[in-house]
């Protein structure tokens, strides 16, 4: 009993001795770290930015030297302006829109200064934003005043609580938020006026699909960038003067979430251009991120799939541009050429235009 008695009391002077310990002499020792002591630091992963400047009938001898040059440079220009924004740290989405703004700027594209004519000769614009990290959006359609329609989509993701705006209540909306809003002048290009009387002409003489199939580029033109910043967030835009000669407030894709624009961080985020009907029918954005999720498909397996197989067989002419969270670029396109290119931690700006050209 006396030793029992001794023991027992050892126990006891050993428990108070821990319990007495300094916790300075202990905070080395095997002590988890707190899931909130890195809160205040940030990611700096991979940054990616690809770009494009719509797909069609783009072929060598079709272009002059002088015109590749042109397209060359200002596909370059925006790919530096929205990569500097990645490098800077700020979001993907600023990115996407800083790029997506040279292209507009430009008459060399059909969106925003670029933008085709429809039957009634005016000019109708409509763009969208997507962020992968929250799968909020932003769209407008049939935008005929504001100077940048990617930054009317911008303002409806951020400042409303809509997905999509159109006409003359998204313009009054872009003009609370303090947007430039100029004459529709502005928009006025000849070469793409031109062209507008030649469809309409052949369209008289042989009906509409005869028209569509003399110039067959009429019917898509489009811009958009993806982007992912060192965050790891992805963000997705597009940009569009849609179809030349097109009808009575006709909406192509471009505004349509999950059809011409989608971002979501655990898949990708996808641009699209081309003939927006059947990128609507065929939802190909969404299709492609939704290869990747349920199907366990890499970036560049489901946009093959898509663009090469699923779109070609339904009828569809077109491609898009995608990069996914590790920032893996495609770039797949079944028309004659696509103004593309991209631009990623390991690279200097590349940029391509025609189908036979090495990505």
């Amino acid at each position: 009993m006396k030793n029992l008695y001794f023991v027992k009391w050892i126990v006891v002077i050993l428990f108070l001795g821990a319990a007495c310990q300094s916790p300075e002499s202990n905070k080395d020792k095997n002590v988890e770290k707190s899931p909130s002591a890195d809160a205040g630091e940030k990611r700096q992963g991979p940054i990616s930015l690809v770009i494009h400047g719509g797909a069609g009938t783009i072929k060598r001898e079709n272009i002059s030297p002088e015109q590749d040059s042109a397209y060359r440079a200002k596909l370059t220009e925006a790919l530096e302006a929205g990569y500097a924004v990645l490098e800077n740290g700020e979001p993907a989405s600023k990115a996407v829109i800083a790029a997506i703004q040279i292209m507009e700027e430009s008459p060399l594209f059909n969106a925003g200064r670029g933008s085709v004519f429809t039957s009634a000769g005016t000019n109708e614009m409509d763009a969208a934003i997507m962020k992968g990290e929250s799968r909020d959006a932003g769209a407008v359609a049939g935008l005929t005043k504001v100077k940048s329609p990617i930054s009317a989509a911008l303002a409806v993701m951020e400042n409303s609580p809509h997905v999509m705006m159109t006409g003359p209540g998204a313009e009054q909306f872009a003009k609370e938020q303090g947007l430039e809003i100029v004459d529709p002048s502005y928009f006025f290009i000849q070469n793409r006026y031109d062209a507008l009387q030649r469809v309409k002409q052949k369209e008289t003489e042989n009906g509409t699909a005869a028209a569509l199939a003399a110039f067959p580029d009429s019917k898509f033109g489009t811009v958009g960038c993806v982007a992912l910043d060192k965050q790891g967030n992805i963000a997705a835009g597009t940009s569009t003067g849609g179809m030349t000669n097109k009808k009575y407030g006709r909406v192509g894709d471009v505004p349509i979430i999950g059809a011409g624009t989608y971002a979501d961080n655990e898949t990708c985020g996808v641009s699209a251009t081309g003939h927006g009907e059947y990128f609507i029918r065929s939802v190909v954005a969404y299709d492609i991120a939704a290869k990747m999720k349920y199907n366990g498909m890499s970036l560049k397996e489901a946009a093959d799939k898509v663009v090469m197989d699923e779109l070609v067989d339904f009828g569809g002419e077109g491609g898009i541009i995608a990069l996914d969270k590790a920032g893996n670029i495609t770039m797949p396109f079944n028309s004659n050429g696509m103004f593309r290119g991209y631009k990623n931690s390991s690279d200097i700006a590349k940029v391509f235009i025609y189908k036979d050209e090495k990505e």
